[in-house]
């Protein structure tokens, strides 16, 4: 339980007193009424003795008694109706309410702290009612009256006849048969005679005598003489007297029912008011029966038609508040004893002492002693005090105990003479006078005989009593015996129905047991008297189980919480709203946070309930609120009945301030990080064969690779622009900001563009969300950035269309826990700082959602496509906290935040705004297809635009065209189909023999030193004004690898008119592309062996070409024609074809193969030396009817880019070591040799049938030869992994690399070449030995000079070959040893000597080789490369 302002030691004494009536005359009660109070309400504060009082009990021993207390009271003679003090209780309850700002109690237990108040006065204020207004009954004597005062006025004509009017009304009352009610103690009843003398007005002289006649008559002990009213009423503002009677009657007002303007009332029915109102303590001017007063009405009367049920089973649900109200209205402004001085105060004091003194104590002794010498009396007759002598003092009791009467609730029933009763009678005086031994041996033997007569309602009595009296004996002789009180609480509750007194039972046995820290039986005896007849009783109770559960020696706390919502439960039931929801918010106190989320949220639902019932409409919201934020578990149909609540709770908040800010929303979510903000508009669509460069757009999902792509691509056109190097100040441009960008500067948007924000809302509820004009809420300062900033500071808030648009969505639906997304856009009109706060909508829900306990679905006013019930507007504000900092020391070891200002953009001046669409762009091709498309740049802006660019990483992927217009081909018509190529018309006669050309690579946009990737766009006149467009074809060639190509196209532009804030803008476009396979195509390059034509110097070429059909039929593709075969270098040309076979079609099926050689010259030296080191010789063979013009656009773009790509691959540069320079030297001439700058094109068109109609693709392959011998191909090789090797542990003895040159290197530096007759015809009958000359040509083809040996004896050495071939014999020098000086021929006769007919290879003799000027021979056989075969005939 609570602590409490009184011990135990003093609340039972103050619960138990003597109790005296009353009786005034009207003079008497109007004296009294000056200081607006009644008689008994005047000696209310003075009631209790100031000092100890001595009597003797009937031992003769002194017995002190201390603190003393009378109670006084009005003589009322209708018993209190149970409604009525219902009533009573439950206003008491409302009224006391935890004084504001009270410093609560703070408990640590556990993991808890709990803030709870350690009193609980609205209890105590309930127990000090409950116990005053208990009615009196037969079976006790507590609270009967011992003594009458009859009070007089000194102003009456004849006091002593009054006296005696009063003291006859006062026998008829308690001796006549008509009244059952008030119970009076003894029969011969105490009157004590009191003279009331207004001093102020009354004759003081007069009262004297008046007084000395009554102590004549009634004895000077039995009569007093008060005086009062030393002043009048008017002079109350002179002085301030204290007013002692506040504290009581505040607490009775309502009790009263006081209103003070015609006595005290209370409601009851009487027909002749019209307020329905009765005065209550008897003092109205009718006379009734002959009688001054009227006593039938009880001050907790009700009037019938106020309270339905006047049974104890009636529910609490009283009015309280409003009679509060009332009650509190009367007694503002009212003072009290205004006509009394603090002399007056004395006196009353004085009197009271006096009464208990010289009256009331000495007849109580006397009372005592009369009982107590009966009682002995009879003592020894028998072994229990009374049973012979029942009948005897029976009287008119009915002793016979028929089975009827024993199943009584109270068993039977004594009359008031009965000997049980005196000794019941006489333990309760010494109760009152606070003798508690005798007390205890009295009740102990009542107890006995009431068991023995099974009079169970006395016997529980005085069981209750006994317990109570052991209690409270001084030196504690025996234990509290509980079990007494626990049999009178079973009895009282279960046998005689009486809920009244096992309550009293239990407040008092509750009290005992916590005084002795016994709070666990304590909680188990309250939580035993609830019960459904009272809702405010058992609130209570439950409250004080809770407290008694929180105050153990290890406190527990969630019983304490679990009794607290019974409480608060019980408290809601009774009316008492502001008690509820105090419970409830202590017991919030343990469940919060612990994961109790069904019981967190009935808490929080009952909390927003009861605050939204009592107007404290903050509260309600912020528990609402709770419900809704918190990831609930409940049933669908359960969140939204809490929604409609929280709605319409809302509502009512929002209309008490209309003006006031926005509140803030709990629902949706609003996932802040996951904001996006793009600037710009949105993509348009694809229109017919107009497509839109893709750009940015809201629906692309972040990717960090492809970011830093473009981030790289826009600084490679950024620095070109700036002579190679990017500015200081440059930072990406970024349109679309999210998480993952840098959102440490203030994002620049331009004025007229629109600002798109997309937010992620998120509906964490079972029922789904209607919002309803949505809308972005924005702050805007509107500033000029050219430096001229002399405009006067101001905010705009979203009020100004004419500053920023603001778009708004009507209706945006989240279903069920759905994550959905919403974009909002603004539009700005003015430059200037724009923040954007959050946003601002209508929160509701959709109409047709089931209703359970919460309040129904209003009629809703809104007409979309979803009915809503019910909406309040509100905002939700956008905070977005920055990334975290760690940089430095201090941001590594503290939590810091940078900021991140996505939401804060800077409008800035107007700019041009480039559109591109790209017509006829193909999303498949073939490798190495050609297709021409075209690309249409649009300004769609009002400034013009110029220095457009476009920067890919796939340059080789298009092109558009070259600088001149004669090397871009327009479409023509003379060719036999659109093609993309620029082609003439050749006669047949020309076939299969070079035609030649030539052009630069500066004409195509490659330039030295220039990046390949940036490509400046040819507009005409290099502006593009406001509104214009310009359409421009470009070609496109597949890549080479099979497969899903993403190429990545930005499109750099700036502004005419240099801006301060932006310097460019960019474009992206991103193609996607599949590639089919189509061709393969290898090549070789070898030197000729023949050694004519060649004009003396320099030697031919071989170039054998593979090509090789790899299209799978899936394509559609159902033949290659190979219509040409180009060569470009700077050095070396196509001659002509040397295809051997006479079919000239070169047409390839489906896995086909085909092969061609060539034979390639050197340009011509003047050619070489006029041109520029960038001009490319260009050569066509021709196996068509139609040259494509390889030196012009297309095809020599798509050559120089595969070229420059080429070129950009790493080579693998040879190891410098310090090793002597001429070693380099000689390693790097042998290289050379076998170094060759030849490129071949193969352009080829291909058959496609598709949709029934035959289309004719084209299409141009590069092989790009390096180096003699070594095949080259068209597609980039799968470079094979090393296999695994073991690691090695040792260090390798020689670390040095050798220089020397690859065999390959050194085979091509000497050249051979064997001339002789095919077949030799040789008369062997006529000459044995055949002699034919053999003429053998070296050739060196280095620039260096070379020693040569020349070796003839070579031996077949594997018996296959002289099967084969035969064997035959040089004849003369075996060994030649010659010098060669650069690109020399030397020739050598030679002489074959055969013997027999036959085959015979010619290719026996090896060549070495060594650079002369080297000591170090790098010396190797010369293999040739075919066999010389020479056939000799017998003639």
């Amino acid at each position: 339980m609570a602590q409490s302002v009184q011990s135990v030691q003093e609340l039972i004494p103050d619960s138990f007193v003597p109790c005296v009536a009353a009786l005034c005359s009207d003079e008497a009660e109007r004296l009294t009424r000056l200081n607006h109070l009644s008689f008994a309400e005047l000696l209310k504060p003075f009631s209790r003795l100031t000092s100890e009082v001595h009597m003797r009990d009937p031992n003769n021993q002194l017995h002190i008694i201390k603190n003393l207390k009378i109670a006084v009271s009005n003589i009322i003679t209708q018993p209190p109706q149970p409604g009525a003090i219902r009533k009573l209780l439950n206003d008491v309850v409302s009224g006391s309410q935890p004084a504001e700002g009270l410093v609560a109690n703070v408990i640590t237990a556990g993991d808890y702290d709990l803030n709870i108040s350690a009193t609980t006065p609205w209890f105590e204020s309930y127990r000090e009612t409950f116990l005053q207004s208990m009615p009196a009954s037969d079976h006790e004597f507590l609270n009967h009256y011992l003594a009458c005062m009859l009070v007089v006025s000194s102003n009456e004509a004849e006091p002593v006849e009054q006296f005696s009017k009063l003291s006859q009304e006062q026998h008829r009352i308690q001796h006549n048969n008509d009244y059952s009610y008030p119970k009076w103690f003894i029969p011969n009843t105490l009157k004590y005679y009191v003279l009331l003398h207004d001093v102020s007005v009354g004759d003081e002289q007069r009262a004297e005598s008046i007084y000395e006649e009554m102590k004549q008559k009634y004895g000077t002990q039995g009569c007093y003489l008060l005086k009062i009213n030393s002043r009048t009423s008017n002079r109350a503002s002179d002085e301030q007297i204290p007013d002692p009677w506040s504290q009581y009657l505040q607490k009775n007002s309502i009790q009263n029912q006081e209103s003070y303007e015609d006595g005290p009332c209370t409601i009851t029915s009487n027909k002749n008011s019209d307020s329905n109102l009765l005065s209550l303590d008897g003092l109205d001017n009718e006379k009734v029966d002959g009688l001054p007063n009227n006593f039938r009405a009880h001050p907790l009367q009700l009037d019938s038609s106020s309270d339905p049920s006047n049974s104890i089973d009636g529910p609490d649900h009283v009015k309280s508040a409003s009679s509060l109200q009332e009650a509190k209205k009367a007694n503002t402004g009212i003072i009290h004893g205004a006509c009394l001085t603090l002399t007056d105060h004395d006196r009353i004091r004085q009197f009271i002492q006096e009464f208990t003194f010289r009256g009331l104590l000495p007849h109580i002794e006397k009372t005592i002693r009369q009982l107590n010498d009966q009682l002995i009396s009879r003592k020894g007759l028998s072994r229990s005090l009374f049973s012979a002598t029942k009948k005897w003092f029976s009287g008119s009791k009915v002793p016979e105990k028929g089975i009827s009467e024993l199943k009584n609730t109270s068993g039977l029933l004594y009359p008031p003479e009965a000997p049980e009763l005196q000794i019941r009678k006489m333990a309760d005086l010494c109760f009152l006078v606070q003798h508690y031994d005798l007390a205890y041996s009295c009740y102990h033997t009542a107890k006995k005989d009431f068991l023995n007569d099974q009079a169970m309602l006395y016997a529980a009595g005085a069981l209750e009593m006994a317990a109570v009296s052991a209690f409270l004996q001084p030196g504690a002789p025996r234990p509290y015996p509980a079990h007494y009180m626990d049999t009178a609480i079973q009895t009282y509750r279960d046998i005689c129905k009486n809920m009244v007194l096992a309550e009293r039972c239990v407040l008092l046995s509750a009290e005992i047991l916590k005084s002795q820290s016994k709070y666990s039986e304590a909680a188990a005896l309250l939580i035993r008297l609830t019960s459904e007849d009272s809702d405010l009783r058992s609130a209570l109770l439950l409250e004080q189980a809770a407290h008694c559960f929180i105050n153990m020696k290890s406190p527990m706390v969630r019983k304490y919480a679990f009794h607290m919502i019974l409480a608060g439960h019980r408290f809601s039931k009774a009316g008492q709203k502001k008690h509820a929801l105090r419970c409830y918010c202590q017991a919030m106190q343990v469940y919060k946070g612990k994961g109790w989320s069904l019981a967190e949220d009935h808490i929080n639902f009952t909390i927003g309930r009861q605050s939204y019932t009592l107007r404290q409409l903050d509260n309600a919201v912020s528990a609402f609120r709770h419900i809704l934020i918190n990831e609930s578990k409940q049933s669908a149909a359960q969140q939204g009945a809490f929604l409609r609540e929280y709605l319409y709770v809302y509502k009512n908040v929002s209309q008490l301030s209309p003006d006031g800010l926005l509140p803030q929303l709990p629902l949706p979510y609003i996932n802040s990080s996951a904001t996006r903000v793009f600037f710009g508009h949105d993509r348009r669509p694809a229109d017919g064969e107009k497509q839109a460069a893709t750009h940015i757009s809201l629906d692309q999902e972040y990717d960090y690779e492809s970011s830093q792509q473009w981030r790289d691509l826009e600084e490679q056109v950024v620095a070109l622009v700036n002579k190679g190097v990017i500015p200081s100040n440059f930072h990406p441009t970024q349109y679309c900001l999210n998480s993952y960008s840098d959102n440490s500067r203030f994002p620049l948007a331009v004025v007229e563009e629109p600002i798109t924000v997309e937010m992620a809302f998120r509906n964490p509820l079972k029922v789904p969300l209607l919002l309803t004009d949505l809308s972005l809420l924005w702050k805007f300062q509107p500033k000029d950035f050219s430096g001229k900033d002399n405009e006067e500071f101001k905010e705009l808030v979203t009020s100004e269309p004419e500053m920023i648009g603001t778009e708004v969505i009507s209706e945006f639906l989240i279903n069920s826990e759905e994550s959905k997304v919403a974009r909002l856009k603004l539009f700005p009109h003015h430059i200037g700082e724009l923040h954007i706060l959050g946003v601002v909508y209508n929160l509701g829900t959709i109409q047709g959602s089931t209703t359970i306990d919460g309040v129904g679905a209003l009629p809703g006013c809104h007409t979309g496509k979803h009915s809503l019930s019910m909406s309040v507007r509100g905002r939700q504000d956008l905070e977005i906290q920055g990334p975290r900092l760690n940089n430095t020391k201090e941001e590594k070891t503290s939590i810091k935040y940078g900021p991140d200002r996505r939401l804060d953009p800077i409008i800035t001046e107007e700019m041009p705004l480039l559109e591109v669409f790209f017509i006829h762009f193909p999303t498949g091709l073939l490798c190495g297809e050609i297709r021409k498309a075209y690309v249409e740049f649009v300004n769609v802006s009002k400034c013009p635009l110029t220095g457009l660019k476009v920067v890919s990483k796939r340059p080789e992927f298009f092109t558009f065209g070259g600088n001149t217009a004669v090397l871009t081909p327009l479409s023509p018509s003379a060719s036999e189909n659109c093609s993309a190529y620029k082609t003439v018309v050749t006669d047949s006669t020309s076939v299969c023999t070079a035609l030649t050309s030539s052009a630069s690579s500066v004409d195509f946009g490659i330039g030295i030193g220039s990046q390949p990737e940036v490509i400046p766009v040819p507009l005409p006149d290099t502006v593009l004004l406001p509104g214009a467009s310009v359409q421009l074809p470009m070609w496109l060639r597949g890549p080479d690898e099979e497969g899903v190509h993403e190429i990545n196209f930005l499109f750099y532009y700036e502004s005419v008119k240099r801006q301060p804030k932006i310097r460019h803008r960019i474009l992206r476009h991103t193609a996607i592309i599949c590639t089919s396979r189509s061709l393969n195509v290898r090549a070789t390059i070898c030197r000729s062996n023949s050694l004519e034509d060649e004009e003396g110097r320099g030697g031919n070429m071989l170039v054998f070409v593979d090509v090789e059909n790899i299209n799978t039929s899936e394509a559609g593709v159902k033949e290659f024609h190979i219509v040409q075969v180009s060569s470009s270098s700077k050095h070396w040309k196509l001659q002509k074809s040397v295809n051997l076979s006479e079919n000239k079609d070169s047409k390839l099926a489906s896995r086909e193969k085909g092969k061609f050689c060539f034979k390639a010259i050197r340009c011509k030296e003047k050619e070489v030396a006029t041109q520029s080191s960038e001009k490319y010789t260009f050569a066509d063979i021709i196996f068509g009817n139609e040259q494509i013009i390889s030196s012009a656009s297309p095809c020599a773009d798509f050559f120089y880019r595969s070229l420059s790509s080429e070129l950009k691959k790493p080579q693998a540069q040879p190891s410098v070591h310090a090793e002597k320079q001429s070693i380099e030297d000689a390693v790097r001439l042998i290289q050379k040799c076998s170094e060759v700058d030849l490129n071949i094109v193969v352009l080829w068109k291909a058959y496609v049938v598709e949709d029934s109609k035959q289309l004719i693709l084209e299409g141009q392959h590069h092989v790009i030869l390096r180096t003699i011998g070594k095949e080259a191909f068209s597609y980039p090789q799968k470079q094979e992994p090393p296999e695994m090797e073991l690691l090695k542990f040792f260090r390798p003895e020689n670390t040095t690399v050798s220089s020397r040159p690859s065999v390959e290197q050194l085979s091509n530096l000497i050249k051979t070449s064997l001339h002789y007759p095919e077949s030799f015809n040789h008369p062997f009958h006529q000459k044995s030995l055949c002699l034919v000359p053999v003429t053998l040509l070296l050739s060196n083809c280095s620039k260096a000079n070379v020693d040569v040996i020349v070796d003839l004896r070579h031996k077949a050495t594997s018996p296959e070959a002289l099967e084969t071939h035969g064997s035959f014999t040089w004849l003369g020098q075996t060994q030649y040893k010659l010098q060669l000086k650069s690109e020399e021929i030397h020739t050598l006769h030679l002489k074959a000597c055969f013997v027999h007919t036959g085959v015979y290879n010619l290719g026996t003799p090896r060549v070495f080789a060594k650079l002369s000027d080297q000591v170090t021979v790098f010396e190797t056989s010369q293999q040739n490369s075919m066999p010389a075969l020479i056939i000799i005939n017998n003639v």
